[in-house]
Order: C-alpha cells, then sequence, then structure tokens
C-alpha cells in the first residue's frame, strides 16, 4: 500500500482514522503545523521541511493539546466568530497601532516587531525560523502573528497560530508585565477568561498601578459580565493613570495608542452605569 493509500494518523490520538475529524477521539484530521517554526506540513511527515525539528512521534506535526487549543478551536473557528471578530480584530489594531506610531519613521513605517524580532509578511513567505529564537521571542513572533491575522479577520490562520502562541508564552515562563499582558490578550482570544483575568492579576499583585494590566483585567470581567469588578478597576486606573503615564515604561511606549486610549474607554464605562 502506498503512503497516499494509507489513512492518516490522529494528531491528538495516533490511532489511524478518516474523514475530517478522528472517530477516536474527534479531533479535527489534517492541518497540522511544526510546533517550532509554525509551517504546515504532512500529517506523515517526520521531520519539518522548514526547520527541520522533529516531530514527536513520527506522526504529523501537533499543534499544542489540551484547554487551550480546545478553546481556540471552538471560539475562533466556531460559532462565536462574529462577536469575537467584533471584539478582538478592533483591539488587535489598536495594539498594532501603537506599535506602528513608536517604531522608527512615524505611522508610515514598517510596524517593528517585538524585542528586535525582524518584521515578517503576514500574507505570504516563509515561516519565520523560530528554532534560532529565544523561547520569550518566539512567543512574542507568534503573538505577532496572531494579531495580525486577527486584526485581518483571518479566522483560519488565528486559529492555526493560536494555540502555538499560548504554548509559547507557557515555554517563556517567568514572564515580565508585557509578555504577561500578551497572554491575557491571547487568552481572551481564546475565550479563556478566567485565565485572561489571571494573568493580569498576576501583574497587579506586583504593581497594583500597571495601566495595561488594569485594562486587561477591567476588559476581560466586562466580558465574563463581573461589571462592579470591571468598575472598580476602571476607577483605579483613573486614579493612578497620570502617574503612570510619566514612568514611560517600556510596555507603556511598545502600546502607546492603548495607553491613548484606555482613559477615554475608563470614563466612558463608568458614565454609562
Amino acid at each position: 500500500m502506498s503512503r497516499r493509500d494509507q489513512a492518516p494518523t490522529c494528531p491528538e490520538c495516533g490511532k489511524t482514522s478518516t474523514g475530517n475529524f478522528c472517530k477516536h477521539c474527534g479531533a479535527r484530521l489534517g492541518g497540522q503545523f511544526c510546533n517550532q517554526c509554525g509551517a504546515e506540513i504532512d500529517g506523515g511527515a517526520k521531520f519539518c521541511n522548514q526547520c527541520g525539528e522533529k516531530v514527536a512521534g513520527g506522526g504529523g506535526a501537533r499543534v499544542p493539546a489540551g484547554a487551550h487549543r480546545e478553546a481556540a478551536a471552538s471560539v475562533v473557528g466556531g460559532q462565536n466568530l462574529p462577536w469575537w471578530i467584533a471584539g478582538i480584530a478592533m483591539f488587535a489594531l489598536i495594539v498594532f497601532a501603537g506599535v506602528r506610531m513608536v517604531s522608527p519613521g512615524g505611522p508610515g513605517a514598517p510596524v517593528a516587531a517585538p524585542q528586535g524580532v525582524a518584521p515578517f509578511a503576514a500574507g505570504g513567505g516563509n515561516p519565520p525560523d523560530l528554532s534560532s529564537m529565544t523561547p520569550r521571542e518566539a512567543a512574542d513572533r507568534l503573538f505577532d502573528r496572531v494579531m495580525t491575522y486577527v486584526s485581518q479577520a483571518d479566522s483560519a490562520q488565528a486559529q492555526a497560530f493560536l494555540p502555538m502562541a499560548l504554548g509559547a508564552y507557557e515555554r517563556a515562563q517567568p514572564l515580565d508585565h508585557d509578555g504577561l499582558f500578551h497572554l491575557s490578550l491571547l487568552n481572551r482570544v481564546a475565550g479563556d477568561l478566567e485565565a485572561a483575568l489571571g494573568n493580569a492579576t498576576q501583574v497587579l499583585d506586583v504593581d497594583p498601578d500597571h495601566i495595561l494590566a488594569l485594562t486587561a483585567a477591567a476588559e476581560a470581567t466586562v466580558e465574563m459580565g463581573r461589571t462592579e469588578e470591571a468598575a472598580a478597576y476602571y476607577r483605579h486606573l483613573l486614579d493612578v493613570i497620570d502617574a503612570q503615564e510619566a514612568l514611560a515604561l517600556p510596555e507603556y511606549v511598545a502600546h502607546a495608542q492603548i495607553m491613548q486610549s484606555v482613559r477615554v474607554d475608563a470614563a466612558a464605562f463608568l458614565s454609562a452605569r
């Protein structure tokens, strides 16, 4: 029997199955990506043809399994897509507008990638070689890629890279405040609001006045329907934002557009109650 005639192997349970979903565990078949560089590879490949990374178990490269993967698949590719795109795409545009505004050359210059990572063309070209980066650089690169696809309303590509981005930040632990803010945003994209709030409060436990963490916590609790908590976060944000802006922390500079909008957003939320 030729390789083409063989039934594909499920990337989750390792058993052979046909169709779009595994008959043994229900996982989606096909659409497999290298955990190292993000390139799509054949289901039977033992090594990635882009970076040479060995595929665990000798089968197709697996998107990280677990709750993050399931949440990403259900939210990004499921019935919740319309409201997910409406809310998160706007926030993604703000994130990238902020990076663009502080990049050399102003708004017309190419977007500067986080922590010195070279920019990539989201619409084509070869995937970045994550194997040459530190865990944090790879995580930021995948965050950059996910949010680019979200801002373009490309849910298929966002779905493919979101679990890898979440896994990359887990491997890059411990994270600084900016990394936890990125992870909070990715967890909101995945629909894991408890995790998103947990990332934000992890920062607030160390720095109760951190503007990005207060914003992330407020937005997560708003989406969870916990408006009293959201109001408390927004009130505290308005109390400390002037002093925090004067600190000019690196993450504040990198997300300048968000820093410019949170005051208005907080005031609008509180006035509408």
